[in-house]
């Protein structure tokens, strides 16, 4: 358990609390590129770390993120006219540009230079794999854009989902980082692909492994004929829960990122990206579209309670529930807006969610204190990260994952075999 100090320590993400402090030093998602899909279509909100932003393409096609309210008169922008490089208010006409100068006031006397004294409030942002990051920190932290390997396949080998969840970011976060779920909550009796594996051994042995960019999560579950079940999942700094989704035992070809941004302190953005390294994606890989609104919201929600069927739960899966991802809805949000973590119980099955908070804890307090958050990159030779991979896959039962899968240890300064060549020798 948590005390209810380090609870709201670690919950708590608005501007000028340390956990906010903390994911400001980041890049983190902040919309899908097809929210603003053409230079100037309509601005969009975008509600991040309690902040009220709009999102805007102007017409070169550069992406403007700035504060939702005029600083004339705060009339909110995402009414503005989205034209001729800028975004202007429908109010008095002050119009910005995505760097958030105000390059026209045409209310003000004709020699004035008023608008050259004023500021408005915008952030960096970078597109890449149909989403767009935005860092909201302090402009002389501002570290280079990591390029994971997700960011740097072809848009064709990747897919990327949005959806709202009502509860707080740690809550879906701590989801990501808990293999033994697997055995219950995502359960089909018809026991296709890794089922038989998660429900014949739903007590999985547990190891963690703090790394430079956050925890290495590795679940074992017994198997049969002399083997083993290894399940390799990663926490990467601040909200990136890395995950083997989506395939079967002794496959390797990408994974899953599933993300989870603070809009305020009960809602967050979860972003499911997932990349292929060989191949384009298939449409039945992008399954989760199918469950979320125009709007991003779930179709199945709390409201509805998640339309759960209990026929089903009868008879063919154990929760009722359509799709894993509204599974993971149901279990985190309702546990409330933001749990009290220091009423919960927790047990041995609980050891990589431990890990976790206390990486995200002693980081927070270490920053509160001064020193540098890890995971930053500020030079261009560091930025590539070969050791975060995510797979499950079944071993011989004396063999350690280290021995089968050492590119992933640092110590043996290997990179991933199966990552881009080209991007290995350029950064070599």
């Amino acid at each position: 358990m948590l005390s209810r100090e380090d609870n709201e320590l670690i919950t708590q993400t608005d501007a000028g609390t340390p956990m906010g402090n903390l994911m400001r030093r980041y890049w983190l998602p902040a919309l899908l590129s097809e929210e603003i899909s053409a230079p100037d279509c309509a601005p969009v909100r975008v509600k991040l770390l309690g902040e009220d932003l709009v999102a805007f393409r102007d017409t070169q096609g550069r992406i403007g993120l700035v504060g939702e309210h005029c600083a004339h008169r705060g009339t909110s922008l995402f009414y503005g006219r989205n034209e001729e490089c800028g975004l202007r208010c429908v109010y008095h006409g002050w119009k910005y540009d995505v760097e958030g100068n105000v390059v026209d006031t045409p209310a003000e006397p004709g020699a004035s230079d008023y608008k050259k004294k004023l500021r408005h409030t915008a952030y960096p942002t970078h597109e890449t794999g149909g989403v767009i990051y935005t860092y909201l920190g302090a402009k002389e932290k501002q570290p280079l854009f990591p390029n994971y390997e997700w960011t740097q396949v072809p848009l064709e080998f990747t897919y990327v989902t949005k959806g709202l969840l009502e509860c707080n970011y740690l809550q879906g976060l701590e989801g990501e980082c808990d293999s033994s779920h697997l055995s219950f909550l995502h359960r089909a009796f018809n026991r296709d692909g890794n089922q038989p594996l998660y429900q014949a051994d739903s007590s999985p042995v547990y190891e963690t492994e703090d790394t430079d960019f956050g925890v290495r999560l590795i679940a074992t579950r017994q198997a049969p004929d002399q083997q083993q079940y290894v399940r390799v999942s990663s926490f990467v700094m601040p909200v990136y829960g890395c995950v083997p989704a989506g395939r079967a035992a002794g496959e390797l070809d990408g994974y899953e990122i599933h993300t989870y941004v603070p809009a305020d302190d009960t809602h967050c953005w979860r972003y499911d990206m997932g990349f292929r390294r060989g191949r384009a994606v298939r449409d039945d890989e992008v399954h989760r579209r199918k469950q979320i609104n125009p709007d991003y919201t779930r179709i199945r929600n709390a409201r509805n309670h998640y339309l759960q069927d209990r026929q089903i739960q009868k008879t063919q899966t154990f929760t009722g529930i359509q799709d894993f991802l509204n599974h993971d809805a149901c279990a985190t949000e309702s546990m409330g807006a933001i749990f009290d973590r220091s009423k919960e119980h927790l047990g041995v099955s609980d050891k990589a969610v431990i890990a976790v908070r206390k990486y995200l804890l002693t980081t927070v307090k270490e920053l509160q204190h001064g020193k540098e958050p890890p995971h930053i990159v500020y030079q261009a030779k560091k930025n590539w990260f070969p050791h975060i991979d995510c797979f499950a896959d079944l071993l011989p039962e004396k063999m350690t994952w280290q021995q089968h899968f050492d590119y992933l240890t640092e110590a043996a300064q290997k990179e991933n075999p199966a990552s881009f060549a080209a991007q290995r020798k350029a950064a070599s």
